[in-house]
């Protein structure tokens, strides 16, 4: 079984910094806005949960 609360590592889409951010599997999939630590830029954090409790996550330039 997966973790719930998971630290997950990325890089921000704007300044390729090497960051981790703290995902809650819990609420399902969701799509959310959070500010890079580095840069400040706003990335937009898509979070997958499917059918069989497989998860994802990727970050991508907010709009």
């Amino acid at each position: 079984m997966s973790e719930l609360v998971s630290e997950e590592y990325c890089h921000c889409p704007f300044c390729a910094e090497a960051i981790s951010i703290v995902v809650d599997f819990s609420a399902g999939s969701q799509t959310y806005i959070e500010d890079c630590q580095v840069c400040c830029q706003p990335m937009g954090v898509v979070v997958d949960v499917d059918t069989d409790g497989y998860q994802s996550v990727r970050v991508e330039r907010a709009s």
